[in-house]
């Protein structure tokens, strides 16, 4: 298992083997302005190593925020990215305390490794030894309860070769118990918490947030909609003002740009949008589907703006640049996507007036 965790020192020590203008300082880490997501792909050997592969590029080309999911190409892009640091680390190219490793629990999974049925692994691996019983899982197969919890988090670890996971965020909870009550979620979020914190005292995790779709984006009056400043009293209901809870995900991109132009959430009695929200609030804010899955790119192509670089390249500068965004976490595997997407780590994001000209420009 590899030992530690993302810090202050060597997050630094990694920017600066870069352009510095490619790194937001937050929580006292210098974290890339360009995230890999791991989300697509076959559960099959072939993409085991071609995302190992990305993984690796990417880091070397100055990413160090990596994003998975236990129930991404089931369990097996965890596993890609375990390889794929402790190749690094052995050859002496990255140290442990320099990468930032993001994974995510919540959507019951199989695994990618066992030739098994989908509900016979499940009754199997989860049900038989009690880990989940009778209506603990919802109808969007999420399950949220501590010991279901418990035991993906010992899985993810193992997955990663890791004694301890940066973040872990409570996946998509929201979205999946949507025949839950929020008086409901909301103290079925409180344990979560409760359980997140103790697992940063054990040193298994060093933060947690909460990735999600559509909570963070929805109008107010939505069911699926949740209030970033109640989730934040939560936190330091239970872990006071050092608590845990200091990142979010949700989509951003120029289709779905909600979180910067719809003030849905209130903090202190004032509507703002939930990039200001959680700027106030001081939650950093990762961003999924900045390309929507590649479909923006033939949008873009028709586009003037994005004459002076490759559509990818330009879509993740102004996602980039967008206040209040950490980084987009753009997913990629094949070598030419790789080599074409990190054109960006190449050149700083916009300054202020550069990003308003941008956006002048795109309105008119």
């Amino acid at each position: 298992m590899i030992s530690g965790f993302a810090t202050s020192t060597g997050t630094k020590t990694f920017s600066e083997k870069f352009l510095t203008g490619n790194y937001n300082s937050f929580q006292n880490l210098y974290l890339s302005n360009i995230g890999i997501g791991t989300y697509l792909g076959e559960p099959d050997s072939q993409t085991d190593m071609i995302v190992k592969d990305a993984v690796k590029k990417s880091i070397m080309s100055g990413v160090n925020v990596i994003d998975t999911a236990i129930n991404y190409r089931a369990q097996k892009s965890e596993r890609s990215i375990g390889l794929a640091l402790s190749e690094l680390i052995n050859e002496h190219l990255v140290k442990r305390d320099e990468v930032f490793i993001c994974t995510k629990n919540g959507y019951v999974t199989n695994d990618g490794d066992i030739q098994e049925d989908f509900m016979q692994y499940v009754m199997r691996e989860l049900g038989q030894p009690g880990i989940v019983k009778e209506g603990d899982i919802s109808s969007g197969y999420h399950c949220m309860t501590i010991p279901y919890l418990q035991d993906q988090l010992e899985r993810s670890l193992k997955n990663l070769n890791l004694e301890c996971i940066d973040l872990m965020y409570l996946h998509n909870a929201v979205e999946g118990h949507p025949e839950m009550s929020k008086s409901q979620f909301l103290e079925n979020l409180k344990k979560v918490f409760e359980f997140y914190e103790e697992k940063r005292k054990e040193g298994k995790i060093r933060f947690y947030g909460l990735a999600t779709w559509d909570c963070f984006r929805a109008t107010s009056d939505n069911a699926m909609f949740l209030s970033l400043e109640d989730v934040v009293k939560l936190a330091e209901d239970i872990g006071g003002s050092d608590h845990g809870f200091r990142f979010i995900q949700l989509p951003f991109n120029l289709h779905f740009d909600q979180a910067m132009l719809l003030k849905n959430q209130t903090v202190s009695g004032t509507r703002k949008s939930i990039l200001d929200s959680a700027n106030e609030l001081g939650i950093g804010v990762f961003t999924s589907v900045p390309l929507m899955q590649g479909k923006l790119l033939e949008w873009a192509k028709s586009k003037p703006l994005f004459t002076t670089s490759s559509p990818s390249v330009g879509l993740l500068q102004f996602i980039r640049s967008t206040p209040g965004v950490l980084a987009p976490l753009i997913g990629q595997k094949s070598s030419i996507h790789v080599n074409e997407n990190l054109e960006v780590m190449k050149i700083n994001s916009l300054n202020q007036s550069e990003y308003d000209e941008f956006l002048k420009k795109l309105v008119s």
